[in-house]
């Protein structure tokens, strides 16, 4: 009986320390951009979420950009709207630091060229260099970047 007894208190400490520990200590809350937020940052570009391993952001290019190589970073591209080239790999030619772990290049010799379009998806793996050589018309795109570098 009194072995019964102890278990049971244990088993309610337990649930009380459960509970408490349970309220005080708060759950992380998912994040939710509705379409007209997502509209607007379309419109707009710029970042959508920094949080401790990732950023999300929508960008638009309707020029080709700089050669970019992220030492830490890996980006993945969402094709939203529009059409490019892109250029990875080769040798970056005219690279420059542009912050920590970001270089910075004019353009690439020997890099693959790759035509990409609404719906496609590309990842570049840090230390890659990449380069958006042509937009054929306003380029949408949303990125997710992991910052295992920040």
């Amino acid at each position: 009986m009194l072995r019964s007894a102890v278990s049971l208190a244990v088993a309610a400490l337990i649930i009380g320390v459960c509970s408490a520990s349970a309220q005080t200590t708060a759950a992380p809350a998912a994040k939710f951009f509705d379409k007209a937020q997502v509209a607007q940052a379309l419109k707009a570009g710029g970042l959508i979420y920094d949080g401790k391993f990732f950023r999300a952001q929508i960008s638009q290019r309707s020029e080709p950009g700089q050669v970019e190589l992220h030492q830490k970073d890996t980006d993945v591209f969402y094709i939203v709207s529009g059409s490019a080239t892109i250029v990875t790999g080769g040798t970056m030619v005219g690279g420059k630091p542009a912050g920590p772990g970001e270089i910075r290049g004019t353009s690439i010799t020997g890099g693959e060229s790759r035509s990409v379009a609404a719906g496609d998806v590309v990842v570049i793996p840090d230390n890659l260099n990449h380069w958006w050589k042509e937009v054929h018309q306003p380029l949408f795109y949303f990125v997710v970047k992991e910052v295992t570098g920040k």
